[in-house]
């Protein structure tokens, strides 16, 4: 299956989510897990990658209609750099029959820094039926439990 909108065949999420999420960490740093999200402000999103190691989190905007090309600086948060965090599943704002299955196959994950910065990411849990492989895979869901690992480790 390929996504129209940014070209990327679910089947090669692995072969090309980790070298790219390698890439953003610094030399030493050991990578826990990534995932990939769509981050979402006013109106706006585009897809990020998530790069999880024991100390931070590191999320980088990913260039629209490419695959996996960097686009811009990283955002790179350490416990401390983070006020707030909430997580809920997708289906939790409305009430559509739709509702239960997004939130069974989704995150809302919502990060505010001690910056005043504001993030919303929404993620595949990449497992389970029906979205199992659509929403990711193995290393999405890997990547998704590292980063809940890592917020609750850092008691956030």
């Amino acid at each position: 299956m390929r996504s129209r909108r940014y070209g990327l065949r679910m089947a090669d999420l692995a072969s090309e989510l980790e070298p790219f999420a390698r890439s953003m960490l610094d030399p030493g740093e050991e990578l826990l897990g990534a995932c990939v999200a769509s981050q979402q402000k006013r109106l706006k999103g585009w897809m990020v990658a998530v790069a999880v190691t024991e100390e931070r989190i590191v999320i980088q905007r990913i260039k629209r209609g490419r695959e996996f090309v960097a686009e811009g600086e990283p955002l790179s948060l350490r416990p401390e750099d983070i006020a707030s965090a909430r997580a809920g599943g997708a289906g939790t704002w409305g009430a559509m029959p739709t509702s239960e299955i997004m939130e069974r196959a989704t995150i809302d994950l919502k990060i505010r820094t001690t910056a005043g910065e504001k993030l919303r990411l929404m993620m595949m849990r990449g497992e389970g039926k029906p979205f199992g492989k659509l929403g990711g895979g193995e290393i999405q869901a890997e990547g998704v439990q590292a980063l809940a690992a890592w917020f609750e480790r850092h008691g956030r």
